[in-house]
């Protein structure tokens, strides 16, 4: 369990389902997730995999973000191929939006990568036109030091944090 000023991130329990499709169906979420949107069948299965494969094979750590008790979004910090190291992945609810949790949940994930992980560096991929996230992990003192090209053409920025760097 992480915590923040305002937010609880803790295991997903399988009365969160609801909710953490109701996140991924959200199209203003989704476009920024992965290959995009999936369908309601690919979000229920993915949940389901968070406990049979990721939870039960200690393959990374997934959190619940809460506020208040609520489910409001979704993080975790990955090894990941495409980075060579570590990738911290986080999404809120757009009615979470702007109002500095982003900023939260990406500074505990970056703290638990340095400090439990024992990381000496930690990543990021966001798309290029996804100027928030960009703006978010600019302000942590994220660098960005390459770019992907996707398979349908768009730009994947990496973007990484080596420990003792600001983290704002």
């Amino acid at each position: 369990m992480l915590r923040t000023g305002r937010l609880v991130l803790d295991a997903y329990r399988p009365e969160d389902e609801e909710g953490f499709v109701a996140l991924f169906q959200d199209v203003r979420v989704s476009r920024w997730m992965g290959d995009g949107p999936a369908s309601e069948e690919s979000d229920r299965a993915l949940f389901g995999r968070i406990f049979t494969k990721v939870y039960a094979g200690r393959l990374f750590d997934v959190w619940a973000v809460r506020r208040d008790g609520r489910l409001v979004g979704h993080a975790e910090i990955k090894p990941t191929d495409a980075v060579r190291g570590h990738e911290i992945v986080y999404a809120l609810a757009p009615a979470a939006w702007g109002s500095g949790l982003g900023t939260e949940v990406a500074r505990a994930l970056v703290a638990y990568g340095f400090e439990t992980l024992g990381l000496a560096e930690v990543h990021a991929t966001v798309a290029a036109d996804n100027g928030a996230s960009l703006a978010l992990l600019a302000g942590l003192g994220f660098a960005h030091v390459r770019d992907l090209t996707e398979d349908d053409g768009g730009t994947t920025r990496v973007l990484t944090l080596r420990r003792g760097a600001a983290v704002g």
